[in-house]
């Protein structure tokens, strides 16, 4: 799920919106929004999701979980919406002032699979989750 600028927020999906209005907050007031009360179906399934956002065509922030950390998605956009706007150590935290133009992406992952060789994979369809001993990376 993408999001445009400006008029186009109107339009956005709805966990677009959430990753929008919780950056807000915290960015603007250092408030953490609390998931929604009756969360959509999509929102209340437990996966990992990644929140990405750029500027100007530029990454600005990138974070997410493969597999669910939280209670479920919406829970999951909070957190890594805050932390992509925050936390991301590549980038300076956001300001108050980046948030107009701001393109927010939201991608809730699948149930990852094993494929049985590297012949089966499609990276322009599938995005591939690396493992080396302990550490994991999509």
């Amino acid at each position: 799920m993408d999001a445009g600028k400006g008029d186009d927020v109107k339009d956005e999906h709805p966990l677009v919106q959430l990753a929008r209005e919780t950056i807000a907050a915290y960015v603007c007031e250092r408030r953490v929004l609390p998931p929604p009360e009756d969360p959509s179906e999509e929102m209340g399934e437990r996966r990992g999701v990644f929140v990405s956002l750029h500027r100007e065509g530029e990454l600005r922030g990138c974070i997410g979980t493969i597999e669910p950390v939280r209670g479920n998605v919406a829970e999951e956009i909070i957190a890594n919406a805050i932390s992509a706007a925050t936390r991301d150590p590549r980038f300076a935290p956001l300001t108050e002032g980046e948030l107009e133009n701001l393109e927010i992406s939201v991608d809730v992952l699948t149930e990852p699979e094993e494929v049985p060789s590297a012949d089966h994979l499609d990276p322009k369809e599938y995005g591939v989750i690396v493992e080396c001993d302990r550490r994991r990376g999509l």
